[in-house]
């Protein structure tokens, strides 16, 4: 069954560690299915993500607005409108927006069943709290 939604009827989320905003269109609340995760993120000015790996998971990012960097072992690379970045799994990364600009992008993960190892950050920053008011984990 396909669906059809506008993104403000869409789950919210507020990252407890200040500064990131995600809208999931598909996940397992929505689609009952945990095939994958997407939905679109938008970062503030020099916000980044914990320096982080997933298990079992592979997803890219296609950036739409805004400037930043992706942070791989290989080094540090600018990312911009039209930008495209795929993420192997077990890939270490991070995603930071510049300082001057916000972020905004499209985020793909799939399978949905993946386990998230942070190396430099706090657990706190998996915790997302919905805008509802409930609080959303990612494992």
């Amino acid at each position: 069954m396909a669906y059809i939604f506008h993104e403000d009827q869409l789950p919210r989320l507020v990252s407890v560690v200040p500064g990131r905003e995600r809208t999931f269109f598909v996940n397992r609340e929505l689609t009952k299915m945990d095939d994958m995760l997407a939905g679109v993120m938008r970062y503030q000015p020099n916000v980044a993500s914990p320096y982080h790996y997933h298990e079992i998971c592979e997803h890219f990012y296609f950036i739409m607005e805004g400037r930043g960097t992706v942070e791989t072992p290989e080094g540090i690379e600018p990312v911009g409108p039209g930008t495209m970045v795929f993420i192997p799994a077990e890939t270490k990364h991070r995603l930071r927006s510049n300082p001057d600009n916000e972020l905004f992008y499209f985020e793909f993960q799939a399978p949905n069943r993946f386990k998230t190892h942070i190396l430099d950050g706090t657990p706190e920053e998996l915790r997302w709290e919905r805008v509802d008011g409930s609080v959303w984990v990612q494992s």
